[in-house]
């Protein structure tokens, strides 16, 4: 597999350094002089000065011919263009973006990027999962199988508590996976039940989170705890 990899600070370095070792050829673009220099000995020919979102230096560096971009700059609007130009100039098959700013992640979304990668928002996802509560986090979102991961509260008014898993139904594209308890995960096995103070994971498909979260928490109001969740997710 052929790599473009744009940006050569410590994300596209370390994810050139690992491509490469897992025998796929790369290429490197930097545009700052002292970075490419303090590679040029390592990457030699894999690596080439110039700015990604050029479409002479794509085009040098033989975008034609990739199987898969990766737009990692530390600026989003630079990510959006490189993204734009493979996927729509070159058809580029897989564009993975950076998202420096959660907020622009809709942005990325709309141009059909293949996959996005956020520090902010994975590293606030982690905390608010691993705060003392929380009714419903999104954990994760895997684009290309259409499917989200949600972790939801399940409380003393919860209509699953103290059921087990094979009596509760579930909506049509849900999928209850594993259960957290004291910190520790369970398979969701039919005989397993479901107690007052557990976690549920679920698989869902994208727009089944409203209806999961009026059938786990009643009392409280879906667009409200879905909201919470958007805000802690985005920083706000």
């Amino acid at each position: 597999m052929f790599v473009v990899i744009v940006g050569g600070g410590k994300i596209g370095l370390n994810t050139a350094r690992n491509l490469r070792h897992m025998g796929h050829e790369i290429v490197l673009v930097e545009q700052r002089k002292f970075r490419y220099e303090s590679l040029l000995e390592e990457f030699e020919e894999s690596i080439f000065k110039g700015d990604g979102t050029e479409v002479w230096v794509l085009e040098k560096v033989g975008i034609a011919r990739a199987d898969m971009i990766v737009a990692v700059t530390g600026d989003d609007e630079d990510n959006l263009i490189i993204s734009q130009i493979a996927k729509f100039k070159y058809g580029v098959p897989k564009v993975v973006a950076r998202v420096n700013n959660p907020y622009n992640q809709p942005t990325f979304d709309l141009l059909g990027v293949d996959a996005t990668v956020c520090a902010t928002t994975a590293l606030l996802s982690l905390i608010q999962h691993e705060l003392p509560a929380h009714k419903f986090v999104h954990l994760l979102t895997l684009k290309n199988e259409n499917i989200d991961i949600v972790e939801l509260e399940v409380g003393e008014t919860s209509p699953f508590a103290h059921k087990r898993v094979e009596e509760i139904s579930l909506p049509d594209g849900v999928l209850l996976s594993a259960i957290m308890r004291h910190g520790t995960a369970v398979l969701a096995r039919k005989s397993e039940e479901i107690v007052p103070g557990d976690y549920v994971l679920c698989l869902i498909e994208p727009g089944k989170a409203t209806e999961l979260i009026k059938i786990f928490l009643p009392e409280e109001s879906a667009e409200k705890v879905q909201e919470d969740a958007e805000l802690a997710g985005s920083g706000g």
